[in-house]
Order: C-alpha cells, then structure tokens, then sequence
C-alpha cells in the first residue's frame, strides 16, 4: 500500500450482480480491518441494443441506471455505515474498464476489488475483471 494505513483507498466495482454485491462486502470487511477508505463505483453501460434513433429508449435506459444508482449507493452506504467504514459512491457513463480505470487512478488506489463475470461470453472473451488485472496497474482482487 502507498501510505499508512489510514491513507489507503479501496476501491471496489458494483453494479448489483451477485458477485458484486460479494465483492462489496469483501472490499468493505478489508476496509474495516485496514481502517482504508472505501469508494464504491458503479458504471453505467450503454447498451449496444439501443438504436441511434430511439432517443425514448436512450432516456428509458439511462432513467433505470439512476434508479439502480441511487439503489446501490443507499445500500452500500447503509452495509458501510454498519460496519463503521467510511464509504463513498460515485456514479460514472461509459465502458466500465474504462471509468473503473480513470476512477482508480484519480482516487489513487491502493486496491480494486470486482466481482467475477458470471456471463460465459464475457468469461470466454474479455470481463473488465480480466482486463483489469491485464492493466498491471494496481493489485486487483476478483470476487468469485
């Protein structure tokens, strides 16, 4: 880790699956140990299904990410609080590599912790999970 304990950030990847919701309590039960930070991040994937021209499900999709944002932030802070972890959320839009990556390195952590894919496409091609351990860029934990 970069500092002292208490300078640690932990940053863990949710998007309300099963295996993120595992890797939230694992990354929270770490965080309490290591008096570390947590930041909670959920990543907003545009969907590939939409079309271009369909702005009414371009607007129902990104509505439903709201709902489920504020959902994840309510609970995790709830579980947090509980365990008397200081945790905080943030909500991005885009490929989730891509902003777990950017939101990792701004929050300079000293940890990512993601839930395993439970998609065999994703399994068998390329799970942000993969490809963030590929990145070599923090130690990464993924969460069966």
């Amino acid at each position: 880790m970069r500092g002292s304990a208490m300078d640690s950030v932990i940053m863990v990847g949710v998007d309300g699956t099963d295996t993120s919701m595992r890797a939230a309590a694992f990354a929270a039960g770490l965080a309490r140990r290591q008096s570390a930070r947590l930041v909670a991040v959920f990543v907003a994937a545009p969907s590939a299904w939409v079309p271009i021209g369909a702005p009414g499900l371009a607007y129902a999709q990104a509505e439903t990410a709201d709902v489920l944002a504020d959902e994840l932030r309510e609970q995790i802070s709830g579980a947090a609080c509980d365990l008397g972890v200081c945790v905080s959320f943030q909500y991005r839009r885009g490929d989730p590599y891509r902003e777990l990556s950017r939101t990792a390195d701004e929050i300079r952590a000293d940890l990512v912790v993601i839930g395993a894919s439970t998609g065999i496409c994703h399994r068998l091609l390329r799970s942000t999970g993969s490809r963030l351990v590929r990145a070599r860029r923090w130690p990464v934990v993924v969460v069966p």
